[in-house]
């Protein structure tokens, strides 16, 4: 695209952002994460500016301090002790989307929301029942060279378990230089299977698709500052080839920035509700779609599955409710709120839940999910055997 997408640290000067998952948020493990999210602009630096509380009592903190530097045996780590003070207090809260992370996790998230990734394996992950799983492998990459399936669970990295990890830390043990290897284990079912894997570049585009026998197969794997472009140049592919209808899949994508939910549904939607954000029960924000829908009217099918999160249930949740499209597939993950990047100091980030989003019907999703109006299962087997029932039955609806 020539337009320049302006990086994550360039929003950081600004007042409103694209917004995000996980993020669920991203895990890129390309690594790819999963930003099983939505995420919202950016605000003001500064804990006591997001939350309008007057400064904390950290005395009994720094009494702790005291006393282990006066006793412990041993070398003190000084910045070791604050960012462990840091990522305690936001532990603290309890909420599984808001999340402290050092200099090199918030680069690495940066990375993950523009495609950039660097050098990984090419799988997403997200937790799932507090076990960090596989729920996307890239095509051509070295994790599915390699017999990396959908649904394995990460035990291990280089031999070291990843028990009580966040995905994060998961994330940045499997990526490292393109040209090094990664040892890693998984449980598939019932059996533990360890796979080394030399590492590559990953750079995947957030949007591809293509037109087959007069439908229109447009994927979505994130929603990053290219999305709305993307998906817009292909949907005028779409029209100009004159398809009968468009089969829109987003099965594993976690979410990204609702700005850019904001712009795909426009592409169905004429200037009409897309998600409205509440805090404390009062609406903050209504995004619209804008007009040009270039396939409004176009009949089309949403493919969502359990890994669909965030952004993407905003797109399903809007086209489903305007009656743009129906939804086939299987219930989708089931995460109703959003979060906003906060900038810390020396390059730390907090991703914070500031608010919680709803469908223009009215429904918060959290942990229900969106059901289809099709229940088409694909299991694991339909995966490793390369058989794909729902995009199957979504073409065949046309």
């Amino acid at each position: 695209m020539a337009e320049h997408v302006p990086s994550r640290r360039e929003t950081l000067k600004q007042s409103r952002v694209p917004t995000p998952i996980l993020i669920l948020g991203f895990i890129f493990v390309a690594g790819i994460g999963y930003v099983a999210g939505a995420l919202s602009g950016q605000l003001p630096n500064g804990f006591n500016s997001l939350i309008g509380k007057d400064q904390l009592d950290l005395s009994s903190v720094q009494a702790t301090y005291q006393a282990v530097a006066d006793n412990f045996d041993g070398d003190v780590d000084e910045a070791k002790l604050v960012e462990g003070a840091n990522r305690g207090l936001v532990d603290a809260l309890g909420d599984q989307y808001t999340v402290y992370m050092n200099k090199k996790e918030s680069t690495d998230f940066d990375d993950s929301l523009s495609g950039n990734i660097g050098g990984g394996i090419g799988v997403e992950l997200s937790l799932r029942n507090g076990l960090p799983t596989v729920v996307r492998v890239l095509r051509d990459n070295p994790a599915e060279k390699a017999g990396v399936a959908v649904n394995d669970i990460v035990t291990a990295v280089n031999g070291e378990s990843v028990k009580d990890k966040s995905t994060t830390e998961i994330v940045t043990k499997i990526r490292g230089d393109a040209g090094t290897t990664v040892k890693l284990s998984v449980l598939r079912e019932v059996e533990t299977k360890d796979f080394t894997i030399t590492r590559e570049e990953v750079n995947n585009p957030s949007v591809y698709g293509s037109v087959v026998n007069g439908v229109g197969v447009m994927t979505i794997s994130r929603f990053d500052g290219e999305t709305g472009g993307l998906a817009r140049k292909l949907a005028t592919e779409f029209k100009a080839a004159g398809v009968k209808g468009v089969v829109l899949d987003l099965r594993g994508n976690g979410g990204g920035y609702v700005t850019a939910a904001q712009e795909v549904g426009g592409i169905w939607l004429d200037k009409q509700v897309v998600v409205t954000e509440k805090r404390s029960g009062k609406v903050t924000d209504e995004l619209k779609s804008g007009g040009s829908p270039i396939l409004n009217g176009v009949p089309t099918v949403v493919l969502i599955n359990s890994s669909s999160a965030s952004a993407s249930e905003i797109v399903a949740g809007a086209l489903h409710d305007h009656k743009a499209a129906t939804l086939m597939g299987e219930k989708s993950f089931g995460k109703g709120s959003v979060q906003k990047l906060v900038g810390l100091s020396e390059g730390t980030m907090l991703k914070v839940t500031v608010a919680r989003w709803y469908t223009p019907s009215g429904l918060n999703i959290s942990e229900k999910g969106i059901t289809p109006d099709t229940i088409v299962v694909r299991t694991i087997d339909d995966i490793n055997a390369s058989r794909d029932p729902q995009l199957d039955a979504a073409k065949a609806s046309f």
